[in-house]
């Protein structure tokens, strides 16, 4: 009773003197909606239930596989992939220098050799060997190595082209041209760390024929001078090589501005003789002087006699550029220009730019 009172009392508290509280009633709609959501929701615990056990389940054996799963994958990267290739071990390739080398000098006694001077083959070829020719028949003057190929790791084909002299019956030497033999050599030694590989030769040299030579294509000089220096181009190139390679006179007089040029020291020559002038120029007949910056190419064949009175024959690629009604040499070219590098134009004196004087002291000095 007291505590019906007292509830009594609190509820007449919370509402202002005069108002009204009815109490509804729930309707049977009402009823309904909460009965079907106190059902849902035993409905929905149940079935959770359900589900947190299968989840404790699904954690516990993830727990439980942790350590398996561990080693696969431990496994599975130590393991090399079935996909990729596998790497294959590179050829380790020595340099050419000692195994050509070798063969030179092998080839050199070869032909030297004959009968009772077989022993001088032993240091390249250690198989057996008997030589029925006379010692020196035949002889190396020199020996160039014109290809050296490893056709296999400490493995290598050399060929070696020798001018030969051959001894005739009475006693003398001729000359028996160039020839070729080709040498396998192998390496007997470490070719890594401090250890110098040593060589053999796994047979006996082989003659073979000469490498296929390219035919020499067409040289940029379509126009001929002649050997006279009527022509000023000619003359100044003239002059330019009596400077450069007999001193006389000074470089700086037939060189354009900015070109520096080097006489050869010691003077090799005391006398040059001017023997033949080709240029790219179309007008054989032109003997003037164009206007300035115009260039023109020289290939300039001369005599050189040195101070014995042995005359040589040298041949010199010059550019030449016009400047002040005279030509200058603006150039001292490394090789002599071809068809394709040096077009003749329509005109007898094209216009050009002037040659540079860093590219001219580049290749001449």
């Amino acid at each position: 009773m007291k505590r019906s009172r007292r509830s009594a009392r609190r509820e007449n508290e919370a509402w202002p003197e005069g108002a009204v509280v009815e109490t509804v009633e729930p309707g049977p709609a009402e009823q309904d909606d909460e009965t079907q959501e106190a059902a849902g929701w035993k409905t929905s615990t149940a079935g959770l239930t359900g589900l947190a056990r299968l989840a404790r389940l699904g954690a516990w054996a993830l727990i439980a596989s942790g350590p398996v799963m561990g080693v696969l994958a431990l496994l599975s990267s130590s393991a090399p992939a079935q996909s990729a290739p596998k790497p294959q071990a590179a050829v380790e390739s020595t340099a050419a220098t000692g195994p050509a080398g070798f063969a030179q000098l092998f080839v050199g006694s070869y032909l030297e050799a004959g009968e009772g001077t077989e022993k001088n083959l032993a240091p390249y070829y250690s198989g057996s060997i008997a030589l029925t020719h006379p010692a020196g028949t035949r002889s190396a003057l020199r020996t160039q190595v014109m290809d050296a190929r490893e056709v296999s790791s400490g493995y290598w084909s050399v060929t070696v082209a020798v001018n030969v002299a051959a001894k005739s019956k009475k006693g003398g030497y001729t000359d028996a041209g160039v020839q070729y033999f080709r040498v396998a050599v192998q390496s007997t030694g470490s070719t890594t760390g401090n250890d110098t590989p040593g060589y053999t030769a796994v047979s006996l040299p082989a003659q073979v024929a000469s490498p296929r030579s390219l035919k020499p294509g067409d040289l940029g000089y379509p126009t001929s001078r002649g050997s006279g220096t009527a022509d000023p181009a000619s003359d100044a190139a003239a002059s330019f090589l009596k400077a450069y390679v007999a001193g006389q006179g000074e470089l700086d007089r037939y060189t354009a501005p900015g070109v520096r040029l080097s006489p050869v020291t010691p003077t090799p020559y005391s006398v040059i003789k001017l023997t033949g002038v080709q240029d790219d120029s179309s007008d054989s007949a032109d003997n003037k002087v164009p206007g300035d910056g115009v260039r023109r190419r020289l290939l300039v064949s001369v005599d050189a006699t040195d101070a014995d009175g042995n005359t040589f024959p040298l041949m010199y690629a010059l550019g030449l550029t016009a400047r002040a009604g005279r030509w200058e040499v603006s150039s001292l070219d490394d090789a002599p220009a071809t068809a394709a590098q040096s077009k003749p134009s329509s005109a007898p004196n094209a216009q050009a730019p002037a040659a540079r004087g860093s590219a001219a002291s580049s290749s001449g000095s």
